[in-house]
């Protein structure tokens, strides 16, 4: 690969199981490793060090405005964005040096990821291939700045491609570690709406309201189990099918909660 095109950033907070693999499936081949870790309160930063990575420290409050920071550090063309569970393989490297060594018209690329829990590779609920937009321009990409799932934006939306190798997650350590990450979201989810009903409050009224919630995850379910062929995973595809439906339901449960407990509201 030419010199100064690719800027691989890591994103951590107490990863020191997992930031050493993440770093040694692209050390040697970008140009720029870059840590940017989230206070951990583990050897995360020693270890990220160790490898040769720089490493900034800086609690993340918004996630959006925390990557795009992040990405702003990059001094390449090209920017590889992956968090500490992810792994690059070879064929994708190989597959990302001939793309942008040639300069491409596109902006961004889109590649397959084989996610995991634990050591089982989820084929089926639309966790594959997944596709993830991971590598852009520096110049031309930045994301929505809010705390849970922020949107991609390019200058050019239509302007991005699509890498065929797989990229590998391992998403859930186990299913302590799904339910783990489950309940951080929901209660980002909830958060993000009681920020909407606080301007809106009839838009995040019927968001999130039982029958919407309900009604919402049996569809979720139902996507995930049956359009998406969830049942070629067994009872992992299953499980996954069911907790798609609670996370609905308990960013609902937990979005009221917030209204209950605002002292805004006790007057109304």
């Amino acid at each position: 690969m030419k010199k100064n095109l690719l800027t691989v950033i890591i994103l951590t907070k107490n990863e020191e199981e997992r930031i050493s693999d993440c770093i040694d499936s692209v050390v040697g081949w970008a140009d720029e490793i870059i840590v940017f870790d989230d206070e951990s309160r583990d050897r995360t930063k020693e270890i990220a060090e160790s490898k040769g990575a720089k490493v900034f420290v800086k609690k993340m409050e918004v996630e959006g405005t925390h990557r795009n920071w992040a990405y702003g550090h990059a001094t390449c063309e090209w920017v590889l964005s992956l968090d500490a569970d992810e792994r690059m393989t070879s064929e994708l490297k190989d597959e990302i040096t001939e793309k942008i060594a040639l300069n491409p018209k596109e902006d961004a690329f889109t590649m397959p990821r084989k996610n995991y829990i634990g050591d089982y590779w989820i084929r089926g609920g639309g966790l594959y291939p997944a596709a993830q937009l991971k590598l852009f321009r520096k110049d031309k990409f930045k994301w929505e700045e809010v705390e849970v799932h922020p949107r991609a934006f390019l200058d050019d939306r239509e302007n991005y491609g699509h890498l065929k190798k797989d990229m590998i997650h391992y998403s859930y350590r186990d299913w302590s570690d799904f339910l783990s990450k489950s309940n951080r979201q929901t209660t980002l989810e909830a958060k993000k709406w009681y920020n909407v009903y606080l301007e809106k409050p009839g838009k995040a009224r019927y968001k999130m309201n039982v029958y919407h919630a309900v009604w919402r995850g049996l569809n979720r379910f139902r996507s995930a189990f049956i359009n998406r062929r969830g049942y070629i995973d067994g009872f992992i595809g299953f499980m996954i099918a069911y907790f798609a439906c609670l996370y609905q339901i308990i960013s609902c449960a937990k979005f009221w909660e917030l209204y209950k407990n605002d002292p805004r509201n006790k007057k109304k």
